[in-house]
């Protein structure tokens, strides 16, 4: 399923242009970097899912509703695991080595607990702007 949106993400990732996938974007970006999905016996529907910030190690509460994951193991060694979810385990974020394809599978925009994670957009805008 979404081939032709796989193949655009691909084309992106070969010009080098900055991504940063939210949701659904989570798993299609780990699609064209290599990975694989799988499905979750539940999902993780609720607007309180606590996901750690592997690289912070900082917990952040999350808002969510996907019914599939990423497989750790199908992950090319250039992607690593940015967030983890600290119920499951499951990838609930990646990023490429290069630092300039990201995704998560939360919404980041949303503001469910009291670690909110708009910071991440931040982040990501510094990427960009120091690109030019």
């Amino acid at each position: 399923m979404l081939t032709e949106t796989i193949d655009t993400i691909k084309t992106i990732i070969k010009n080098n242009i900055p991504i940063f996938g939210i949701c659904l974007g989570n798993q299609l970006l780990a699609l064209a970097l290599g990975a694989d999905t799988y499905k979750l016996k539940y999902g993780h529907r609720s607007h309180n899912q606590p996901c750690i910030n592997l690289l912070t190690k900082k917990c952040h509460i999350t808002s969510q509703n996907h019914g599939y994951a990423i497989s750790k193991k199908t992950l090319p060694k250039n992607v690593h695991v940015w967030f983890e979810n600290a119920n499951d385990n499951t990838v609930e974020g990646i990023y490429h080595k290069n630092g300039r394809f990201t995704s998560v599978q939360f919404h980041p925009e949303s503001t469910p607990g009291p670690n909110d994670t708009t910071e991440l957009f931040d982040e990501f805008l510094r990427r960009v702007t120091h690109d030019e």
